[in-house]
């Protein structure tokens, strides 16, 4: 199938898979007499599997790796599993964090309950003065 055909039978911007080979992630296609890429069921369900991935938040580091092992079949799986378990602690993090912004972007909303012109809202103010505070120092660790 030609490169339109990947992109629509998978869903993806024709942009995205030339740039996934670029990348390595997807290997380069046989090519035709006219030079137009021809790919295979197997760039589909490859490409299936990168998408799997980055809709699960991987970074396409973490996907290649997964593409090194799932190209192993024999290979132990324990490197899998870290990875995995790595990412989900970042995304326990990344909760955390979304969890305080919401927090605060709550706070701010409640800064302005009633119509009022710009020069009065709440939401405006607050923005300024947070913004005119200094910036706390940078968290060093323990070493």
């Amino acid at each position: 199938m030609k490169i339109s055909e990947l992109a629509r039978a998978t869903g993806t911007p024709v942009d995205t898979i030339r740039y996934y080979e670029r990348l390595g992630l997807l290997p380069a296609p046989a090519r035709a007499d006219n030079n137009y890429r021809l790919y295979g069921p197997a760039h589909a369900e490859r490409l299936a599997f990168i998408r799997q991935g980055r809709g699960l938040g991987m970074s396409l580091d973490e996907i290649r790796a997964l593409l090194r092992w799932r190209d192993d079949p024999g290979a132990d799986c324990s490197a899998v599993n870290a990875l995995l378990d790595a990412h989900i602690a970042h995304l326990r993090t990344r909760i955390r964090e979304l969890r305080a912004l919401q927090s605060q972007l709550q706070a701010l909303r409640a800064r302005c309950c009633q119509q009022s012109d710009t020069a009065h809202c709440g939401i405006l103010c607050g923005l300024t003065e947070q913004a005119a505070q200094p910036a706390p120092p940078p968290v060093r660790g323990v070493h």
